[in-house]
């Protein structure tokens, strides 16, 4: 042990100390401590206890320490410290510009308890709003959070999809006389991936000229079979390459998951021909599109011609779950409106800022609720046909209770129904509190049900089936959040809602205009799940979701 590393263990006892609050004295001589210790002129793991004493401004009890931190890696007060404070929290004291008295302001005054959830806040534009933030704070801690993101390996499929663009364009346009396509996890639209694979059918030499060309400066490595590189981002790609007469053949191979391949092989040679279509009839099989071939149902279901059609985004018609300025939102109801109807030309928006319970989130009181109503009715007659519906995100309470009384409920266009707080509850209770809320007579949706956040927080767990057949008892749809850092409910649960005859919404849950873009990643989940326009409410036309909205409430 180095140390820089004992230094480091003497600096987290000092932070820690300061979030919550120690004795000031105290914790100013624990972080001179591990400046001390990283400067000492010798080995502190080698020394004795009097050599270390004896060294100015050390001190017995912090030689004593040292010598724990040697053999045990840590020291009593640390692990007390450590005992009442929640890991991410700890996390959070890693990230660039998170000192302990902004970690504390999120902690105690935001409720945030995660490296996910801080990042979530970032871009809810909610930090910014925080005592000693701002906007370039919240930037540059959002930036740090991406950084450590990157170094774990694991990309967001929406933080990569631009390299990815950007670097299969310039790639064709080096190869102009050969084909070059995207594969493996990205043609799939996994949710979270470690690199963007692609296949080329151009000679090996060519390949290295045209990634050389892209002059990343970046390593790049040639292996039997594929090259790898990074782009300007450091985002990975694996780029393979075949004979033109192989294409298909590979890229079939490459593209399907392990399961998905067996599953062919088991029916039959994959033979090398033109397309990949041919391919899949030559096994007696229809196409299976790309986003399907994760080794579930779908061989089964082209055998027996019993693949869905899947949903597109030019199905949508319309974008529930969004807010505004009355929440926590970037920017006005009528901006948003705007936004939908005239750069978008869909037919409504579902307005569905939070409720009350949600302070962190200036959550609407029933006089600000009945205000936004107001100004909705207003809008409404300016920017017909194009309507705007008059919902909530209703916080769900420990109990299972909606936050606000059934009188006002019962005056929403539709309700959606979601959990902010109170995420550790055991699977028993946290199942039990989904149910009471799908039973509630005014929820219209169920929103993002497990409240994860991918590759940071794994959410709350449920018994999927009892959720979703609560769903199917009560009609109420289920949300496909389709904010890239959520795409919840799971795409590998999507065929049993649609089973049990559960509706499910893409919703973007924008927070601001571009945030209705995310729905084209809801898209790529729900079809990975296999959704078909005629099963997402957010598809249906103006008439359709109207009647829909009142056979709801009973009208």
């Amino acid at each position: 042990m180095t140390n820089k590393d004992i230094a480091k263990v003497f600096k987290l006892c000092g932070q820690l100390m300061e979030l919550h609050n120690e004795n000031a004295f105290r914790t100013k001589a624990m972080a001179s401590a591990s400046f001390r210790i990283d400067k000492l002129p010798f080995a502190a793991s080698g020394a004795t206890l009097e050599e270390l004493s004896e060294q100015p401004n050390i001190g017995k009890s912090t030689a004593e320490r040292i010598l724990q931190v040697v053999t045990t890696g840590t020291f009593p007060e640390l692990e007390k410290l450590r005992e009442k404070t929640p890991e991410g929290i700890i996390e959070m004291l890693k990230i660039k510009g998170m000192g302990p008295k902004k970690v504390q302001v999120v902690w105690q005054d935001m409720e945030i308890e995660s490296v996910g959830e801080l990042y979530y806040a970032c871009n809810e534009n909610r930090l910014m709003e925080a005592k000693g933030f701002g906007l370039k704070t919240q930037e540059d801690i959002k930036k740090a959070i991406e950084f450590a993101m990157a170094n774990q390996g694991w990309y967001h499929f929406a933080k990569v999809m631009q390299s990815a663009e950007k670097t299969i364009a310039a790639l064709r346009e080096s190869l102009s006389g050969s084909r070059i396509s995207y594969t493996g996890d990205f043609r799939r639209k996994a949710e979270v991936l470690q690199e963007v694979e692609l296949l080329s059918d151009a000679p090996q030499a060519l390949l290295l000229a045209a990634v050389t060309a892209l002059d990343h400066e970046m390593k790049v490595e040639a292996e039997q079979g594929y090259i790898q590189f990074r782009d300007e981002n450091s985002i990975p790609f694996k780029l393979f390459f075949c004979e033109p007469d192989l294409f298909a053949k590979m890229q079939l191979l490459t593209t399907g998951s392990k399961q998905h391949i067996a599953q062919l092989e088991a029916l039959g040679e994959i033979k090398p021909l033109a397309t990949e279509d041919a391919i899949y009839a030559s096994l007696g099989l229809a196409y299976v599109e790309p986003e399907l071939r994760e080794g579930g149902k779908e061989v089964a279901q082209a055998k027996d011609g019993r693949l869905p059609s899947l949903i597109s985004y030019s199905d949508l018609k319309g974008s529930l779950h969004n807010h505004s300025t009355y929440s926590d939102g970037v920017h006005s109801l009528k901006d948003m409106a705007l936004y939908l109807k005239e750069e978008l030309n869909l037919e409504y928006l579902g307005i569905c800022d939070h409720s009350k319970t949600a302070v962190y989130a200036n959550g609407l009181s029933v006089e600000r609720v009945e205000a936004q109503w107001q100004e909705i009715d207003a809008l409404n007659q300016s920017l017909a046909p194009f309507k705007i519906f008059k919902g909530i995100e209703s916080d769900i309470l420990s109990d299972g209770s909606l936050d606000y009384p059934d009188e006002i409920l019962a005056k929403f266009d539709f309700v959606v129904a979601s959990i902010h707080g109170n995420l550790k509850m055991e699977e028993e209770k946290a199942t039990a509190r989904l149910i009471k809320a799908i039973e509630n007579p005014y929820t219209t949706i169920l929103g993002h049900p497990t409240g994860r956040l991918l590759l940071s927080r794994a959410g709350y767990p449920i018994d999927y089936k009892k959720v979703i057949d609560a769903c199917a008892a009560n009609q109420v749809v289920i949300e496909i959040n389709a904010n890239p850092l959520r795409l919840d409910l799971d795409w590998r649960w999507h065929q049993y809602a649609l089973e049990k005859g559960v509706l499910l919404s893409i919703n973007p849950d924008a927070h601001r205009k571009e945030g209705f873009l995310d729905m084209e990643f809801g898209v790529y989940v729900a079809r990975k799940g296999g959704l078909t326009a005629d099963k997402c409410l957010n598809a249906f036309s103006l008439p359709e979701i109207e009647q829909y909205f009142k056979r709801k409430k009973g009208e």
